[in-house]
């Protein structure tokens, strides 16, 4: 099984909050190549751009979606406006009446955390809105959608993070701005599992490995097609995997009928890719968090023979 299994998501609904690009992207693409129905949100329009002032565009992760097999539909979305999310959902209702699997991916941190800066050395305006976009923006999206996703038994909520839940607990992830972010979306995913467990419905914390988002390629001058251009400069960019990766560990877990295994757990996806079988696009599997630890942390020369 390379990827997920054509129409096994057929008749279903869900909301990946957070679709513009990166990992929620590829998650839109593989839901819909499912054969998910995949509302998208996002600020970043056709029409106007967020303040990442990208290309991406949520109509862009629509279309790719219902190329993929799916049915993309992507809906403006500022997640830290209630109302805004209120009629988001109040759509999804009225259109569809039900939602199956919702993702919370919003995130929009990367220009607003500083590397290896104290709490007192962080702007302080920066990093408040850092949490306010990586944690409240989640509170209020599940708010308002859990209901919706409760009207049917077997509902799926992925909480998006970086990092498993062992390894942030050991490990001081980049600032106290950001490390407080990516740790509160790993409990509430633990939270949500206590609530939404005994009502029918499954809560995970989901984290990929090293993304080639589009950013993190730009951002060391290459492409998805000559990525290891980059290894010379950057040696252990050699575990890193696609966004469709983890969008293929959520659409495995969607289609799960035994979800509820993993309710209240922090997963990885080269962890649930040994599980389900599934690997990313160039047939590989790669399992960054092990060798973060084995590897990267301890010091090892790059090498990711054995764990890709």
């Amino acid at each position: 099984m390379s990827g997920p299994q054509q129409n096994t998501l057929e008749g279903k609904v869900a909301l990946v909050a957070g679709a513009t690009r990166g990992a929620g992207r590829g998650i839109a693409v593989e839901l819909g190549a499912a054969g998910a129905t995949v509302y998208v949100t996002g600020r970043s329009t056709r029409g106007k751009r967020s303040e990442y002032d990208r290309p991406e565009t949520i109509e862009d992760t629509a279309e790719l979606v219902t190329a993929a097999g799916g049915r993309g539909i992507a809906v403006p979305t500022d997640h830290l406006v209630p109302s805004e999310v209120e009629a988001l959902v109040a759509r999804i209702a009225d259109e569809q009446g039900r939602l199956d699997v919702l993702v919370n991916d919003i995130w929009g941190g990367e220009t607003l955390f500083e590397w290896d800066s104290t709490v007192w050395e962080h702007d302080l305006d920066k990093g408040l809105k850092l949490l306010r976009l990586a944690v409240e923006t989640h509170a209020i999206t599940n708010h308002h959608a859990l209901p919706l996703l409760l009207r049917n038994p077997g509902g799926l909520v992925v909480e998006m993070t970086d990092g498993t839940a062992e390894y942030n607990r050991n490990t001081y992830r980049v600032s106290f701005f950001y490390d407080l972010a990516k740790s509160s979306v790993l409990r509430m995913a633990f939270a949500l599992g206590h609530e939404l467990g005994p009502r029918g419905a499954t809560a995970v914390a989901l984290t990929p490995g090293w993304l080639r988002s589009e950013m993190m390629l730009e951002n060391f001058g290459v492409t998805e097609e000559n990525w290891r251009d980059a290894l010379e400069r950057v040696p252990h960019f050699g575990i890193s995997e696609t966004p469709f990766y983890v969008g293929r560990a959520v659409a495995a877990l969607a289609a799960d009928p035994d979800v509820a295994r993993w309710n209240g757990d922090s997963l990885s996806s080269g962890q649930l890719a040994q599980v389900y079988g599934f690997t990313d696009r160039d047939g590989s599997r790669p399992d960054a968090w092990r060798y973060m630890v084995e590897v990267q942390d301890v010091g090892k020369a790059a090498d990711a023979t054995g764990y890709r």
